[in-house]
């Protein structure tokens, strides 16, 4: 009796543990340190101050160990040029002041300080590349330095909403960026090459991109500007991975895209949202680029909160798990919408992305969160930044304490 009895419980026990979600391990705890624009650093306040720069970014790293990180995603080569040392392209005005040009006494490698200073506190770091992106905001061609790769060949680029671009069709265009990650890889003690949603620029309403012509004369068999669009997109992914993996198997690459891959409406692969997709808009098509390996790691930016009417971020969560195939999931998150002006109430009340790391946890395949972006999170809106250490860093200690036990 005793014995049915026993083998009774724990069969129901076992019943329970089957049912329970699975428990995700968060390996992967990263922030992007953007430079576009002086978003994260350089702070436009230390533009051309190597003292300052240097100063500013052990600050950051500092805050980013303490709270339990152990990667950061650095903004290298923001509009075609440079915070690093580079023959091909000119050092940032973001770090200078002007393109191309150094103040007296300042000249150092901000990139190779960066790997230097983050591996000293045990941090990764994956160098972020934008791969199009030429001007932005308030640049103007005419302002780019004297050595820019725009004034020996013009003809590799287009404009769009008064900004400039490498046009995507073109050969020369892949054959640049990737000589461009080659460099990179080749002198730098890195652990990633990264490249986010800034494919195709995001669609501006009665513009169209002007790739007409390019298409007309390079169409590759295709007859479908749209399939044509997205297999330019294809091949500089494809080639960008050849060209890693050839020089360091190591350094991984990862594509941190737009959250939705493609809308159910469109497609039944897609997720049950109506929002703008990386597919159609983008000419991204982020699930190929996962099928066939291409990539190994993806961080979709799910910056919505749970329950979204449009996108709703534990529906999406949800579909990028089932759709990863063997490609590693890191979830994006938003801490900067925490407590910001017009925002709604998820995000000013509360702090939605506790909720969010919680749900993390409860889906199998999610081996990694990256926050966006450095300097909002660090002003702790709403407590986050504790809330964060207290999963990263209190849990750990927790564990290894019992586990010494």
């Amino acid at each position: 009796m005793m014995r049915t009895f026993t083998r009774h419980i724990l069969f129901l026990i076992l019943c329970v543990a089957c049912l329970m979600p699975a428990r995700a391990e968060i390996t992967f705890r990263a922030a992007w340190i953007a430079s576009v624009a002086g978003i994260d650093w350089p702070s436009p306040n230390s533009v051309g101050d190597t003292e300052r720069q240097m100063e500013d970014l052990c600050v950051i790293l500092d805050s980013l160990q303490a709270i339990g990180l152990n990667t950061i995603i650095f903004q290298a080569r923001p509009t075609a040029d440079a915070l690093y040392l580079s023959e091909y392209e000119p050092i940032s005005h973001w770090v200078t002041g002007k393109q191309g040009e150094w103040r007296d006494q300042m000249v150092y490698d901000p990139l190779q300080f960066v790997v230097d200073e983050a591996h000293k506190r045990g941090l990764a770091v994956h160098v972020w590349l934008n791969p199009y992106r030429v001007t932005q905001g308030v640049m103007t061609r005419e302002g780019l330095a004297k050595n820019h790769i725009i004034r020996r060949h013009p003809e590799w680029f287009v404009q769009y909403n008064k900004q400039w671009y490498f046009n995507p069709g073109l050969d020369e265009t892949r054959q640049w960026i990737c000589t461009v990650v080659a460099d990179i890889v080749r002198r730098y003690d890195i652990q990633g090459i990264h490249m986010d949603d800034y494919f195709y620029p995001y669609p501006v309403s009665g513009q169209v991109f002007p790739d007409e012509k390019t298409f007309r004369a390079h169409p590759r068999g295709f007859d479908n500007l749209g399939d044509w669009r997205r297999n330019n997109t294809n091949l500089v992914i494809r080639e960008l991975h050849d060209t890693i993996k050839a020089i360091k198997p190591e350094v991984e690459f990862g594509i941190s895209p737009f959250g939705v891959w493609r809308n159910y409406s469109e497609d039944t692969l897609g997720s049950h949202t109506r929002a703008l997709t990386n597919y159609d808009k983008l000419y991204a098509d982020i699930r190929l680029w996962m099928q066939e390996g291409w990539i190994n790691y993806v961080v979709p930016q799910l910056y919505w909160e749970i329950g979204h009417p449009l996108a709703d971020y534990k529906h999406l969560c949800h579909w990028w798990a089932e759709n990863r195939f063997s490609t590693k999931l890191y979830i994006g998150m938003a801490p900067y919408r925490i407590g910001r002006k017009g925002e709604n109430g998820a995000w000013q009340h509360g702090n939605e992305i506790v909720r969010q790391m919680h749900l993390n946890r409860t889906i199998e395949g999610i081996e990694g969160e990256v926050f966006y972006s450095t300097k909002p999170l660090l002003r702790n809106p709403r407590h986050v930044c504790d809330s964060i250490k207290a999963f990263y860093v209190q849990k750990a200690d927790s564990l290894s304490n019992s586990e010494a036990k």
